[in-house]
């Protein structure tokens, strides 16, 4: 009884229609994963450079590294939610 009812409640996850509000949530997840790592690395390359001024930017580079770290999170999450992981 309890496995046809398990069996039952997973058939019903995988029929879960997506909706609208289910899109523009997974839009709004990936623009703050993308976000939140670009402002710390450019937060921080800012500090660095303000307290130890060279040649190179910091606050570019940790920018970019950001960005990139950022897309391989979101790239992360949209995967998993593809898989339908939880």
């Amino acid at each position: 009884m309890i496995s046809r009812k398990a069996r039952r409640l997973e058939q019903a996850r995988k029929r879960r229609s997506k909706n609208a509000w289910y899109g523009l949530g997974m839009f709004g997840m990936v623009g703050w994963a993308i976000a939140v790592p670009t402002l710390l690395g450019t937060a921080l390359g800012f500090y660095i450079d303000a307290r130890w001024p060279g040649e190179m930017s910091w606050t570019l580079a940790l920018l970019l590294g950001g960005v990139g770290l950022g897309c391989l999170n979101a790239w992360y999450w949209v995967q998993r939610e593809g898989r339908g992981d939880d």
